[in-house]
């Protein structure tokens, strides 16, 4: 959430910015509550002078013995104002808070401006898209043809975008999670597993409500909410704290079952592991202090791009264009594995950084040594990785002549064989 200060005096920038990536809100709203606050404002400060002089004029009145009663009676009504001042202030605190979390955050000013995806910008390339002496096959395919995945069972279970994974191809989504974590945790992230059911306040804090609730998946009596990637709980770990300079930058990873309603998305990736409603994920969170988060998303970024190295999977970096960006990001990565069977890049993990607008929901704050108040800390998260669009990358570049797949070698030691047959 932007601070409600800072678009107070800042109209025009944020008008600015909220142009750059395609967003029309009008602020005439805010303008009028900010006219009507600072009129309220203005209006309790004389009526709590007044009362002031006007308590003291009574209190020497008294002492002289004189009559009191009208100006106590006039007094009585200025406190009742001011109590209905401050009901009407609280009223208007809360349509403002309203307001601005539904305004995403602000570019940072390194973003490309475009208008979408298609004005993102390449920052670099790994590895070499292999070559094949046949006609490299999808990884539906490979995968039905190597009875590890079966969509047709997935789908009478649950419906559309579900999956079964059997044998080794469930051993491959185990294998991929621990991998992952244990790489993750070498690095100094802290492993957690966090509740996948959260509440409200979770999901506010984030950034994924008030404006995306269609797109959760969400629980009646009581209400929870599904989480749709592990940011939203490892993040609010933090929620309503003060954290001491020295515990920053706090790093933490997660292994979680993700759930996506995919609202808008129908017609697109129907068959396979894409795109589900269901998925595995390790996420990457960072906490830190507003002068080092962009060379935390840098290093970041560099985390998981060491997992697709480590597996020998050819992947591109590119930053989304302000038209392209999420809703609570200030700058975002792609990083988008090449999948042969489609002959395209395909996006597995975005690592962003969200400068203190989920700080600032999510009330997370720090306090420097030796220094009076507190400030907002920055947070950052990334995909270390998607761990079934991984599991496609695999099948697809490792698939061989025979059918068969051939196993990462950083992964053997998790699969405990060399092939997938």
């Amino acid at each position: 959430m932007l601070d409600a200060r800072f678009v107070r005096e800042n109209i025009d920038v944020l008008k600015g910015a909220l142009k750059k990536r395609g967003y029309e809100i009008g602020l005439s709203e805010f303008l009028s509550f900010e006219e009507e606050r600072l009129r309220l404002l203005k209006e309790s400060e004389e009526l709590r002078n007044k009362r002031n002089v006007v308590s003291e004029e009574i209190g020497k009145l008294k002492r002289q013995g004189q009559n009191t009663d009208s100006l106590v009676a006039e007094m009585k009504g200025v406190s009742d104002r001011i109590k209905d001042i401050d009901e009407i202030l609280k009223g208007i605190e809360e349509k403002t808070n309203s307001f601005l979390l539904n305004i995403p955050n602000i570019p940072h000013e390194s973003v490309p401006v475009g208008k979408d995806e298609t004005e993102n910008v390449e920052v670099r390339k790994w590895g070499t898209p292999r070559e094949f002496d046949f006609e490299p096959l999808n990884h539906w395919d490979i995968a039905e043809a190597l009875d590890i995945i079966d969509f047709e069972r997935g789908a009478k279970i649950a419906g559309a975008r579900f999956a079964v994974m059997k044998g080794l191809g469930a051993r491959l989504e185990r294998a991929l999670m621990n991998f992952m974590l244990d790489l993750n945790t070498s690095k100094g992230y802290k492993e957690i597993f966090p509740p996948i059911l959260v509440n409200r306040e979770s999901m506010t804090g984030t950034g994924q409500l008030p404006k995306f609730e269609m797109e959760l998946f969400k629980t009646v009596d009581p209400e929870f909410y599904l989480i749709p990637t592990a940011e939203v709980p490892v993040t609010n770990i933090h929620r309503d704290e003060i954290l001491r300079e020295e515990q920053l930058p706090a790093y933490y990873t997660a292994y979680t079952p993700c759930f996506r309603r995919e609202a808008g998305a129908y017609g697109k990736d129907v068959r396979g592991l894409i795109r589900q409603h269901q998925f595995n994920k390790v996420e990457l969170v960072k906490f830190t202090k507003p002068e080092n988060s962009y060379e935390e998303l840098e290093k970041l970024t560099a985390n998981a791009e060491d997992i697709l190295q480590k597996l020998g999977l050819p992947y591109r970096v590119i930053v989304l264009c302000t038209g392209d960006m999420g809703f609570s990001s200030a700058k975002t990565y792609d990083i988008e594995v090449w999948l042969p069977g489609q002959q395209r890049y395909r996006e597995i993990s975005s690592c962003s950084n969200f400068e203190d607008f989920q700080a600032r929901r999510a009330n997370i704050r720090f306090k420097r040594e030796g220094k009076k108040g507190t400030e907002f800390v920055h947070t950052l998260n990334g995909s270390g990785l998607a761990i079934g669009r991984t599991l496609v990358a695999i099948l697809e570049n490792y698939q061989q002549k025979d059918g068969t797949v051939v196993v990462p070698e950083a992964l053997r030691q998790y699969m405990g064989v060399e092939v997938i047959r």
